[in-house]
């Protein structure tokens, strides 16, 4: 991972037109890690992001923000054109119409919005630079550089605040999207690789798991959340690790030569599958095998030469050194995508669409890139369509309607944390938290209920007849 000082660096030369009083708070902003931002880009991104299921993305610019949907691979459907303000995070509900938003002239205060009723339901004003933020249908969570708060979605109260974490310039965690294991991960050390779980439902830590020698690059969930991948900022091994009691499942290796940064680690919908990509041409996707307990091999005379060989690499596992060892025992790319470029911030994700397994790229070059994937066979995935997400003229983007939300008045990413609250005068406040009042033409119920609609669960095992992805072939 970059240092934050080549951060800004790259950041103020690819935006040009920040003033150098808030450069640094707004590479922070950028959120490097998590969000994917392009530090060699001009084209006016500056995050690129899946919803929690992946069934669509959200894309933010220098004009606002951007939602398309992923239900089709030869036309993508824009199903919200938000051209406000600047946007740097902006996070969706799952497949709702609540967007949680954060603008780069305003790095301190977050806005959850509606955005096909062209409304605002709240806004909150933090202390410092919000770097991430993270949905479920239970929490909301929002990362600031040495505090995170945790706040009840539903009517966006304050449950509890992590205070003094280690420095984490790029904002990186994780929100597991599960309701039975509502997971908060986030670093544990500034030095090392230490993944701090916290059960973000009850309110407790959970465990602590010490992944890597180097300090953290990407951490992820899987669906269910008793799974979590990290990475190092070294970038050479993947590992797996049980939430639950933090034992190791898998030991995944990406590279043997050189290093890379490792931009995003993501489960496939049924875990079998976790793909890596980063500052390199090359995703990798690794086919996660089910962890058996090692059996002792029995060699007869009738198995020759390679029953011989088998027993003798077996044999002499236990006399070599242990990194040997692991190394031996690391598991190898079972499928690979390579992208026409390299260097540039990207997010992947395995996800269905129109019955098949695809691998979805998205880049902060403002483009889409699908993939196929043979999860029998494995092997290279080849390139089935691209499409253009930002600026006019592109293919494949068919638009639909869509609004903004309304855009209050933005904070100076430079502005004192008193300048802060007092532009929110009227609103509560919680550990320096300052809640703004509730937007004109909106009562307090009508928000509530707006927040309680788009988090409830759809049911389970419920056909969607409307849906290609679900509906069951003849």
């Amino acid at each position: 991972m970059q240092s934050l000082a080549s951060s800004v660096g790259v950041v103020t030369s690819g935006v040009g037109v920040v003033t150098s009083g808030v450069r640094a708070g707004i590479a922070g902003l950028m959120n490097l890690a998590a969000q994917g931002v392009d530090p060699s880009s001009g084209g006016g991104v500056f995050s690129v992001n899946f919803n929690q299921d992946f069934s669509s993305i959200g894309v933010g610019t220098k004009v606002g923000y951007k939602l398309f949907s992923l239900n089709s691979l030869d036309k993508i459907e824009q199903i919200c054109d938000n051209a406000n303000e600047d946007t740097c995070i902006v996070e969706r509900l799952f497949s709702s119409s609540l967007v949680a938003v954060v603008s780069l002239s305003s790095p301190r205060k977050l806005k959850v919005c509606h955005f096909k009723k062209n409304s605002e339901i709240c806004n909150y004003s933090y202390p410092n630079t919000i770097l991430a933020v993270k949905l479920n249908r239970a929490r909301l969570v929002v990362c600031l550089e040495e505090s995170l708060y945790i706040h009840n979605i539903r009517d966006m109260k304050v449950l509890h605040t992590i205070r003094d974490t280690p420095p984490n310039p790029t904002g990186l965690c994780a929100l597991s999207i599960s309701n039975d294991n509502c997971y908060l991960a986030y670093p544990g050390s500034n030095t090392m690789g230490q993944v701090q779980i916290f059960d973000a439902l009850n309110l407790q830590a959970k465990t602590m798991i010490p992944a890597h020698d180097n300090p953290l690059a990407a951490i992820a969930f899987n669906a269910s959340g008793t799974k979590i991948a990290t990475a190092s900022e070294k970038g050479t091994v993947i590992r797996v690790f049980s939430v639950d009691d933090g034992s190791r499942l898998h030991e995944l290796r990406r590279g043997m030569k050189r290093c890379a940064t490792i931009f995003s680690l993501s489960f496939s919908p049924d875990s079998l599958f976790l793909l890596a990509s980063s500052n390199t041409e090359t995703v990798h996707v690794f086919k996660l095998e089910e962890v058996k307990e090692p059996q002792r091999v029995v060699v007869d005379e009738q198995q020759g030469l390679m029953g011989w060989m088998s027993k003798a690499v077996t044999a002499s596992a236990s006399y070599l050194p242990t990194p040997v060892t692991d190394m031996l025992s690391q598991g190898r790319a079972f499928a690979t995508v390579t992208l026409p470029f390299q260097g540039i911030r990207n997010v992947c994700a395995i996800t269905v669409i129109q019955r098949q397994p695809r691998v979805v790229v998205v880049a902060t070059d403002g483009y889409l890139y699908l993939y196929n994937l043979n999860t029998v066979e494995g092997g290279d995935c080849p390139l089935h369509k691209q499409h253009r997400l930002e600026g006019t003229g592109g293919d494949g983007i068919v638009a639909a309607e869509s609004s903004g939300a309304p855009v209050g008045p933005a904070y100076p990413g430079g502005a004192k944390k008193s300048e802060a609250a007092a532009g929110c005068s009227g609103g509560g406040s919680y550990a320096g938290v300052v809640r703004g009042p509730t937007p004109p033409g909106m009562t307090e119920s009508d928000k509530m209920s707006e927040m309680a609609a788009a988090c409830e669960s759809p049911p389970k095992n419920v056909l969607k007849f409307d849906d290609d992805n679900e509906f069951p072939p003849v």
